[in-house]
């Protein structure tokens, strides 16, 4: 029976067609190891011109992966699953894989599970070790990967918006300064690293953090941005206790509809994690903030103009 290699999330933020792009470069490879094919799974409404533009040919399977009976009829004699949507969706994913006999899965989940505040980091530990479970309890071959914040192109819904400030806004306002460190991973470096992850079985097993090149302060981030859009960034700045405190009054205003305590706590949380095990392992060299965002904004440019 032929292999088949099914991939969840290739038009997403989390691959922006980067995937796509990888593949097809490398496509005699991935045939080789896939001889059945590439699978993959997207919504109706979902936007697959990079797809139907690459070289590779990509089997296209219509559905939710919400909807059981859809996951377990895409992954009929699938080997390997590459599940690059969302962390929320993991459950059901793995439950597919679990009937369907898949021999290997690889999760793109989030540097999330090591946050200190309960919501952003309770949930993603619990559907870890769900997924980690299953996988052992069933003979599944598992890897899960876990990028910081993704950038490199418009619709990442994260970089972007900083952009769209600096663009727009005389004065930046930051909470504390933004003196806190990041370390943004930029999508072609992920799709890149998914690929790898692929054609290395000796990452079965394994989990790896994806991070950037290096860790850079949000105020430096702002920073590098306003001198690609050649604007100057001026910064107001409010105390964390002050900031917190108007989370609160909205919360109890909005008679608790609107929650943004814990958004604010995260917003002065350092999100640094180093990459060295997956540098050790399949040779991840992921490139600067400085490099990666130039692009981004030239993207923004043509956007806007």
């Amino acid at each position: 029976m032929s292999k088949i290699l099914a991939i969840t999330g290739a038009t997403g933020k989390k691959s922006g067609g980067g995937i796509t792009q990888i593949l097809s470069t490398h496509e005699n490879e991935i045939l080789e190891k896939f001889p059945g094919g590439v699978r993959v799974l997207v919504r109706s409404t979902s936007d697959t011109s990079k797809l139907d533009e690459a070289t590779l040919d990509f089997e296209k399977r219509y559905g939710e992966l919400t909807d059981p009976l859809f996951l377990e009829q895409a992954f009929q004699t699938v080997d390997t699953v590459l599940h690059i949507a969302s962390i929320s969706l993991t459950r059901y994913i793995v439950d597919a894989a679990v009937k369907c006999h898949v021999r290997r899965l690889i999760c793109v989940h989030t540097t999330g599970i090591y946050s200190k505040y309960k919501e952003a980091g309770e949930e993603y530990r619990n559907i870890d070790a769900y997924v980690e479970q299953q996988c052992r309890e069933n003979n599944i071959g598992l890897t899960i990967l876990r990028p910081t914040m993704i950038y490199g192109n418009i619709s990442d819904n994260n970089v972007v918006q900083f952009i769209k400030m600096v663009d727009r806004l005389p004065l930046m306002p930051v909470v504390n300064g933004a003196r806190y460190d990041l370390q943004p991973v930029h999508y072609m470096d992920l799709s890149k690293a998914y690929y790898q992850v692929l054609m290395n079985e000796n990452t079965v097993n394994h989990n790896y953090t994806l991070s950037g090149g290096e860790p850079i302060s949000l105020r430096d981030m702002l920073l590098e941005i306003g001198n690609c859009l050649g604007k100057k960034v001026r910064f107001i700045s409010c105390p964390f206790p002050i900031a917190y405190a108007g989370a609160w009054v909205l919360y109890w205003v909005t008679l608790k509809k609107k929650d943004y305590r814990e958004k604010v706590q995260r917003l002065c949380e350092p999100r640094v994690y180093p990459h060295d095990e997956a540098n050790r392992d399949f040779g991840y060299t992921p490139r600067s903030f400085q490099v990666g965002i130039v692009n981004e904004v030239e993207e923004f440019k043509a956007h806007r103009s």
